[in-house]
């Protein structure tokens, strides 16, 4: 199976992400823009898991103890890719969520995990292969996406999947 941990977000938090997506899409000529129920931070990606490992993550995850904290949002930003950019709104520097998911990732190889190994850079992505008019304005954008703070009380092991050929995600 296909697993990831993330951070979930409220309805609330969401919708507002949405209508910053649908901003970017409406400026774009193209583009592959992530629906509203797969809007998540991804703190590690597992890839393709066997599910006898799955108690091993829940377990990794239930040692790793952090007060809650509040996360915010910074701006809209792009990786660039050849065939369309990758769209996505950055966190705010914080030292409570670089050092949950540094946490996650030691345990992690420390049994055995396949993980990336580049450095983690906290993003919600926001669409894929975009490329925007113009006259985007990116600039402005990105000061309403300076509102936003998301609490974080806990993370989630998610699966990915595709169910009658739609990607569906679900909490393990």
């Amino acid at each position: 199976m296909r697993l990831f941990i993330a951070i979930n977000f409220e309805e609330r938090i969401k919708d507002e992400i949405q209508s910053i997506a649908k901003e970017v899409k409406e400026s774009s000529i193209k583009g592959k823009f992530v629906n509203k129920e797969h809007i998540h931070l991804t703190l590690e990606f597992l890839g393709d898991i066997h599910s006898n490992r799955v108690e091993e993550i829940k377990d990794i995850m239930n040692k790793i103890e952090f007060e809650p904290f509040t996360m915010e949002l910074e701006n809209i930003g792009f990786f660039k890719r050849r065939d369309g950019n990758i769209y996505w709104l950055g966190i705010k520097h914080s030292e409570k969520l670089l050092e949950l998911q540094s946490r996650l990732h030691r345990l992690l190889l420390e049994k055995g995990f396949k993980l990336e190994d580049r450095a983690y850079k906290p993003h919600i992505t926001l669409g894929r292969r975009v490329n925007v008019k113009d006259d985007f304005d990116m600039e402005n954008l990105s000061n309403s996406v300076q509102d936003i703070s998301i609490f974080v009380d806990k993370i989630d092991l998610m699966k990915s999947e595709h169910i009658n050929g739609k990607l569906v995600y679900s909490i393990v």
